[in-house]
């Protein structure tokens, strides 16, 4: 699953972007990737390991759900639906 959460640009600097990609390791473990940063300027990546599918999935959705409450806005979902 992936998500791409993006702020309202404000005129001012480019809008800053929250990209959540849950993955499947080879191991049969969960990834969760999230990447953070400015349009067109650093990001940041970060990975975090669960053991199982359920709790890689709730680890998502939260992270989702925080994203939207400080105001982002989906751009983009490929392989899940988009939040309600």
């Amino acid at each position: 699953m992936r998500l791409l959460l993006q702020e309202r640009p404000t005129g001012r600097e480019a809008p800053r972007f929250v990209q959540l990609m849950l993955e499947r390791d080879l191991l049969g473990g969960w990834t969760l990737v999230r990447e953070t940063g400015q349009i067109g300027g650093r990001s940041t990546l970060r990975r975090e390991q669960f053991l199982d599918q359920a709790s890689a999935l709730a680890a998502f959705e939260h992270a989702r759900d925080v994203q939207l409450k400080k105001g982002f806005q989906l751009v983009f979902a490929q392989g899940a639906e988009a939040p309600k």
